[in-house]
């Protein structure tokens, strides 16, 4: 599903180089659910981003389903993260003055579809995550866990076969972390949605099939 090979990533300034990134070969499965580990800047979001093709790697190799990307264009490489992958955030992103339907939807403008079918794609997702019923309520009326489901919903309303996730229990209190877990587990289950998240909880990292620890910008377990 995503291969990387001898990953490294360096940020460069007139008089500094900071190396964030240091050989990392990492191997994910279809329907794998695996979990990032690590202290604060030890590179996680930055390994993430770039498995996610929203960063782009200084040196080494990443295949997506056999593909290398490395030659891809920034349009062919925002179309595959449109089509195939989905991402979730520990702040929630959602757009205030839109409904929850509404903020699903986005991923959606950029494909050719029919509104009605994108506001149907759309109400099917929210069903998926239980929040349905909150369909027309703005983000200001939702709870954190509530919008944090609405992200979810947009992350998937796509079905990427890819599921980034960072940090998405960051902000929510332990039953609502447990209840966000939980519907990622179901995705990966009943979907085969690999997904990748990076978290801080190992509680959370636990009920993940794999766990990938990363310390000063080397892969150590």
């Amino acid at each position: 599903m995503i291969r990387l090979e001898n990953i490294e990533k360096v940020y460069r300034t007139d008089t500094l180089e900071t190396v964030a990134l240091s050989g990392i070969n990492l191997h994910v499965k279809k329907g794998e659910f695996i979990s990032i580990m690590g202290p604060s800047g030890s590179g996680k979001s930055t390994l993430l981003n770039i498995m996610g093709l929203l960063d782009t790697a200084s040196q080494g190799m990443i295949s997506l389903n056999e593909r290398p990307i490395q030659s891809h264009k920034d349009s062919d490489l925002a179309q595959i993260r449109n089509r195939e992958l989905g991402f979730i955030f520990q702040k929630f992103h959602l757009i205030n003055d839109l409904r929850a339907v509404d903020n699903v939807e986005i991923p959606l403008l950029y494909r050719s579809m029919s509104n009605r079918e994108r506001h149907k794609l759309a109400e099917d997702a929210l069903q998926r995550v239980g929040l349905i019923s909150r369909a027309k309520h703005f983000p200001s009326q939702l709870s954190g866990g509530q919008q944090q489901r609405v992200a979810i919903a947009r992350a998937i309303v796509g079905k990427p076969s890819i599921l980034f996730a960072d940090e998405p229990t960051g902000n929510l209190d332990s039953q609502m972390s447990e209840e966000i877990m939980e519907i990622l587990k179901e995705l990966n289950r009943k979907e085969q949605t690999t997904i990748i998240m990076v978290t801080h909880d190992k509680r959370m990292a636990d009920m993940t099939d794999r766990i990938v620890r990363i310390f000063d910008g080397r892969q150590v377990a």
